[in-house]
């Protein structure tokens, strides 16, 4: 499995036949300097852990240019079938559905979901986080956005993740504290990344602060430079 991280919550998750693009805001992104069809070149499937605009991204424009199958709960699949994505796989919050080279659950996050649309909010159900697995490939949960919430011991006796995609920026997710509290509470991550920091001002701008609160649990924290790959 390759993980990129490309800056916030989107990240491009490929193995197999699988090239996944989650959460994926690209274009509107001040840390992200790149292509955002470069970087969603071969995608077969976008997965979105909730409505609002920093993690909807390119979504859209993504699914029409490449047809993949957009994942997520039934709100938001509704909603962007509605602007001309075809192939939508709708799920919600404890089903699994199969994607084909890998399943998707979906879990609680404690947080909002919604699309701002020309000063109007438009409601988008509940936010998520996620559950990929595939035969033969570590078990990824991606959090979303999300506070600590004790059921999270669930979601690691039920799934047993082995690799957290974790929001630490503080503010709107949790901060480094909690995100802390959260991994060595709740799970047994072989491979923590941090994520959801240093792209606006009003968040935390570097992992330091999380990687400082981690202790002796630091070593299973990568940190990654936004575009950068790390193979798990």
């Amino acid at each position: 499995m390759k993980i990129t991280w490309l800056g916030h919550s989107a990240f491009r998750v490929a193995f197999g036949d699988a090239v996944i693009m989650i959460d994926p805001f690209l274009s509107g992104n001040p840390t992200f300097d790149g292509d955002a069809m470069e970087a969603a070149a071969g995608c077969t499937h976008v997965l979105l852990t909730h409505g609002h605009n920093d993690h909807v991204g390119d979504a859209l424009a993504i699914l029409k240019a490449t047809g993949a199958q957009l994942v997520s709960t039934y709100e938001i699949c509704v909603w962007l079938s509605g602007q001309g994505v075809e192939n939508a796989n709708f799920t919600n919050h404890g089903g699994t559905v199969d994607c084909g080279p890998f399943t998707t659950s979906v879990v609680q996050a404690i947080h909002s979901s919604s699309a701002d649309v020309d000063g109007q909010i438009t409601y988008l159900g509940n936010p998520a986080g996620l559950i990929v697995k595939a035969q033969g490939e570590p078990i990824l949960y991606h959090m979303g956005d999300t506070d600590i919430f004790g059921d999270m011991g669930l979601i690691n006796e039920i799934h047993q993740p082995q690799i957290g995609i974790v929001p630490i920026g503080d503010r709107f997710t949790m901060g480094a504290k909690t995100a802390a509290m959260a991994c060595q509470r709740f799970f047994d991550f072989k491979t923590i990344i941090p994520c959801h920091y240093g792209t606006f001002p009003i968040i935390d701008q570097t992992a330091d602060a999380f990687l400082a609160e981690m202790g002796d649990d630091a070593d299973k924290v990568t940190a990654l430079a936004i575009g950068e790959a790390f193979d798990v």
